[in-house]
């Protein structure tokens, strides 16, 4: 039993591979909350695909039908020109959505210099050993 205690007085053995250089950046609050939640872009991208491709189906049956109804005409050209423009607004909000996030992540990065060069992404790097050693 004595011999349990020593060595949970020890601790575990920490195993440790070396790193050649590393950068902290520090953030704000409001740059904080925008990695959190993330770019609503993606989901801007997505009903613009669907909405481009429900017009591009409506296009194409209106092109190749011989006879339609007036009403059934009528149906199918608001959907057109519907799903066109609400396709067309989500994919400029998708572009600027886009570049704001890239802004966030772009004025994080800058404030990492070394001898006034910003800091360029490390080269992956073949791995070390490890070093062992006890804690």
């Amino acid at each position: 039993m004595h011999q349990d205690a020593k060595e949970d007085a020890v601790g575990p053995r920490i195993v440790r591979g070396r790193v050649d250089s590393l950068s902290l950046y520090e953030i704000t609050d409001y740059e904080l909350q925008a990695l959190e939640d993330g770019s609503i872009g993606a989901t801007y991208l997505n009903f613009a695909i669907f909405f481009i491709s429900m017009a591009a189906s409506f296009l194409g049956t209106l092109l190749t039908a011989t006879a339609m109804p007036d009403r059934t005409f009528t149906v199918f050209v608001v959907l057109v020109v519907v799903g066109l423009a609400a396709g067309i607004v989500l994919i400029v909000l998708w572009f600027k959505t886009r570049r704001s996030m890239s802004k966030v992540l772009k004025r994080i990065k800058d404030r990492c210099v070394v001898a006034g060069e910003p800091v360029e992404d490390a080269p992956e790097l073949e791995p070390d050993p490890c070093d062992e050693s006890a804690g």
